[in-house]
């Protein structure tokens, strides 16, 4: 189960890490970079509450290796792609094979752990899936440093051949205790449509796109509220604690897939890092993670809910603050380690406590959907803050860049060039037809531009984290009693 878990780990991790790469070999602009990210994470964030509901209704391990295959096939494709509107195709089929597998996975473990011991096997579950993470961001700055960026892509062939394998094998079919009813189609395709054209409204800034969005998904909960067998149940949301984990997950995670984002981009663009320097780079927040998720989880064991989750999106505040402060160059120990570190300790802190708390929420037998729901609000806060960030880092690097260019002796063709790029951020390009010292001149500009729109960026995601652990302080106090000795 969790080979087949860790394709979506390392989707994330060795993506990531090779945008900068992507954008350069498709010569594309920053919009195009968001939506190979974002393709998946709306396929994924979407369809991923039916996931959940399958997954009870017709089997677990059924439809578990079901979206492993998928998952994989995908991969092929993406590794494949000769151009970015394919590229964007075969990552939301990669979406739609990981909304399969992950709430499913989840719903697994927890079926067969003991009560009293969850936070501690959802806690290693978590330094796990830290540890692939580390991997794969290894292995995919390598990748594309020795190969293209295209072979991150298709290491996930081989992993999902192992975990179906082994799967069929060892793992038993269960389903949930639960009245079986007609999937939620028109709720998939409104939840679908509505994320996406929001979506799209805001990274393209398209308002009839944002407002017909927000219709959509107004209709979407009115068809949740009516349908026979939601994929959305309305009532988890009754509960006051399921209600704030889930606002928590939206303001954390939302935060940090916006860092996650744009860290590579800088890194490589604005510092000067290899793909696999900075796939190294990142790893101190993976290794905290992975050496204290267990620990977290024991910490939710003994006190509860409540005081790991106000404290932990605390914590990542601070780190999120911290990228703030670097400027260009510097020694890396002094610049984006320590807050590395700090983010690193403040999702530890959460991650495991949080995953438990969700998947107790509403106890085993609606797991599978609760797991679901949170998984979704995981993905789409990813989606729409990268996409809100996004239009924020554009709004802050157009005006800066075009002040920049304006104040250097440069021909005016090459600046008005210049300006032109500002939406390819870090990656815009520079005119051939200038001297050594304007190119020079003209890409500090362009390096300068970026790191001002990033710090407002990494400040927003710092706001944002501080509102997650506000969140929780309406998290009902409970602990689990201990397993019987």
């Amino acid at each position: 189960i969790f080979l087949g878990s860790s394709l979506e780990f390392l989707e994330a991790s060795t993506t990531n890490v090779a945008l900068p790469a992507m954008q350069r070999a498709l010569a594309a602009d920053a919009r195009a970079m968001q939506w190979v990210v974002n393709s998946y994470m709306l396929v994924l964030g979407a369809l991923i509450l039916v996931g959940g509901a399958v997954g009870d209704r017709f089997g677990r391990r059924l439809v578990f290796t079901l979206g492993v295959g998928l998952f994989a096939v995908a991969s092929v494709a993406c590794g494949l792609a000769p151009n970015v509107p394919v590229l964007l195709a075969a990552r939301a089929l990669q979406g739609l094979g990981a909304a399969l597998v992950i709430p499913v996975s989840l719903a697994i473990v927890t079926s067969t752990a003991p009560p009293g011991r969850r936070g501690l096997i959802i806690g290693t579950w978590t330094a796990a899936a830290a540890i692939v993470t580390a991997a794969g961001r290894l292995l995919g700055g390598a990748l594309v440093d020795a190969v293209s960026w295209r072979a991150v892509f298709l290491v996930a062939v081989p992993v999902a051949i192992a975990s179906v394998i082994l799967t069929r094998r060892y793992v038993p079919e269960s389903r949930a205790d639960v009245a079986a009813g007609p999937l939620d189609l028109r709720g998939a395709l409104l939840a679908v449509a509505g994320f996406g054209s929001v979506t799209y409204g805001l990274i393209e800034g398209s308002p009839p796109a944002f407002v017909t969005g927000l219709v959509l998904l107004a209709g979407f909960l009115a068809v949740e509220a009516q349908a026979p067998a939601p994929m959305m149940p309305l009532g988890l949301f009754r509960s006051r604690t399921f209600t704030a984990l889930n606002v928590l997950t939206f303001l954390l995670y939302g935060a940090l897939g916006t860092a996650m984002f744009f860290l590579p981009f800088n890194l490589v663009q604005v510092q000067g890092y290899s793909a696999t320097a900075t796939g190294t780079a990142l790893l101190p927040a993976t290794l905290v993670l992975a050496l204290l998720s267990r620990w977290a989880g024991r910490v939710r064991d003994r006190y509860g809910d409540r005081l790991p989750l106000v404290v932990g999106p605390l914590v990542s505040a601070l780190g999120f603050a911290g990228f703030a402060w670097a400027g260009i160059g510097g020694s890396y120990w002094t610049t984006f380690f320590p807050p590395l570190v700090v983010l690193g300790l403040g999702v530890a802190v959460t991650d495991a406590p949080l995953t438990t708390a969700v998947m107790s929420a509403h106890g085993e037998s609606r797991a599978g959907i609760a797991a679901g729901v949170n998984n979704a609000v995981t993905r789409l806060g990813s989606l729409i803050a990268v996409a809100v960030s996004s239009v924020q880092a554009l709004a802050v690097f157009g005006p800066a860049l075009e002040r920049r260019v304006a104040a250097l002796p440069v021909p005016p063709e090459a600046a008005r060039a210049v300006v032109a790029e500002a939406t390819r951020l870090a990656g815009a390009r520079v005119p051939d037809r200038v001297s050594h010292e304007q190119r020079a001149a003209l890409e500090q500009a362009i390096d300068e531009a970026f790191l001002e729109a990033f710090r407002w960026v990494m400040l927003l995601c710092a706001a944002t984290a501080a509102g997650a652990g506000g969140a929780a302080l309406c998290i009902g106090v409970r602990r689990e009693a201990p397993p019987p000795s």
